[in-house]
């Protein structure tokens, strides 16, 4: 994928982009990237694939500072970056945070989005999880941890995401790198005290009015966003739901095939190309 930037209402945006046809903008979660769509974007032909970088994260890190980078924000930056690039309309592919943006843009945006693909999301009250709920309580403390003592910590909470075993410790230096660039507790703490579950109980009641094409992908072992909430998210937004047995928190990078497929489907109901279509 090739890497862009831009400067948006005085803030410098990064995407990663790739193909041509339909926009499909990925958005990633905390603690990753746009890195964790590498597996998954060269089997979605036929679209154009934009992974789009949160503010405050990955290579951004830095423009987090002095900044709201909430999900509900996110969302926000989100559409402001589309008007920038010229892109009317996208479909909108989110895991975890990501999936809570997109929820949020799409109610927010509903003639933005062309469709919904939701892999492992945030939604109504499931996040955070209690192991950053614990680092929020002490971030005081956390925050002045050098990088070397918190890559422990950071290492068993991608690992525990996957369930498989060498697609997680191959995933570790591209979702640590960025941390590592500065300050790593400092970034992490900023990121998880602008996480607000009432950013998605905002929009929760306004998911069945939106009535758009949608997919999900969910990871039956996810011990982060239990399998319940994407059932219930799945019937608001009376959308099929891949269920992937034995898959854990990062099914785009554990199982890229199963996303890419969802996109596909999705693309098929909207009469576009997909891969594999002649």
């Amino acid at each position: 994928m090739e890497s862009r930037s831009t400067t948006v209402e005085g803030v410098r945006m990064r995407w990663e982009e790739q193909g041509e046809g339909l926009p499909v903008v990925l958005i990633h979660g905390i603690p990753t990237n746009p890195g964790v769509w590498r597996h998954m974007v060269p089997l979605v032909r036929y679209a154009r694939c934009l992974a789009w970088e949160m503010v405050g994260y990955g290579l951004s890190i830095p423009q987090g500072r002095g900044r709201d980078i909430s999900v509900a924000r996110q969302a926000e930056y989100l559409a402001a970056w589309l008007t920038a690039y010229g892109i009317e309309k996208a479909v909108l592919v989110g895991h975890d945070l990501g999936g809570g943006v997109a929820q949020v843009m799409a109610v927010r945006h509903r003639e933005r989005v062309a469709g919904l693909v939701l892999v492992n999301a945030v939604c109504y009250d499931s996040w955070p999880i209690p192991r950053v709920r614990l680092m929020r309580a002490l971030g005081g403390l956390v925050e002045k941890l050098p990088n070397p003592f918190l890559w422990p910590a950071f290492a068993q909470l991608i690992l525990q995401g996957h369930d498989q075993w060498r697609r997680g410790w191959e995933s570790l230096p591209v979702h640590w790198g960025p941390y590592a660039r500065g300050d790593a507790a400092e970034a992490l703490v900023r990121q998880v005290r602008a996480l607000d579950p009432e950013d998605t109980l905002a929009v929760a009641g306004r998911l069945p009015e939106l009535r758009l094409p949608a997919r999900l992908v969910w990871g039956a072992a996810d011990e982060f966003q239990k399998i319940e909430y994407g059932d219930r998210l799945a019937g608001d937004l009376a959308a099929p739901i891949d269920l992937v047995p034995g898959a854990r928190h990062f099914v785009p990078e554990d199982h890229p095939e199963r996303v890419a497929a969802a996109i596909e489907e999705l693309l098929r109901e909207l009469r576009l190309p997909a891969a594999g279509t002649a």
